[in-house]
C-alpha cells in the first residue's frame, strides 16, 4: 500500500533496492542504477543537505531530486531542471558551487 508519495534520487532508490529479495526485477533495477547513476551516496546527501539548506522556496523537492540525479555543469543544464521558476543569477551560482565542491 502506498502511503506517502515523494520523489527520491537514485542514490535512495539504490538503498531501497538493497532490502529487496533477489530477483531478475531486482537486477534490472540495479543495472539501470549502475548505468545513471552519477554520484556516490555521500556526495549525493551532500549536495541535497547544502541545496536544501540554500532555504529557497523556489526550490522544490523534484528539483534537488533531479540535481542530484543530473549533476547539471552550467547554467542552461540547470535552467532546464527549472522550467516552472526562473532563479536569478545569483542562485544559479549557489546550486552550481554546492555540485562543483561536491565532487
Amino acid at each position: 500500500m502506498i502511503l506517502d508519495r515523494i520523489p527520491i534520487n537514485m542514490n535512495e532508490v539504490s538503498e531501497i533496492v538493497k532490502d529487496i529479495d533477489d530477483s531478475p526485477r531486482k537486477e534490472e533495477i540495479e543495472l539501470y542504477l549502475k548505468k545513471f547513476m552519477k554520484t556516490k551516496p555521500d556526495h549525493a546527501k551532500k549536495i541535497k543537505e547544502e541545496i536544501e539548506a540554500l532555504d529557497s522556496i523556489k526550490i522544490k523537492r523534484d528539483h534537488i531530486v533531479k540535481i542530484v540525479d543530473l549533476l547539471p555543469a552550467d547554467s542552461s543544464d540547470l535552467n532546464k531542471i527549472f522550467t516552472d521558476v526562473s532563479l536569478n543569477e545569483e542562485e544559479i551560482n549557489k546550486i552550481l558551487e554546492i555540485i562543483k565542491n561536491s565532487k
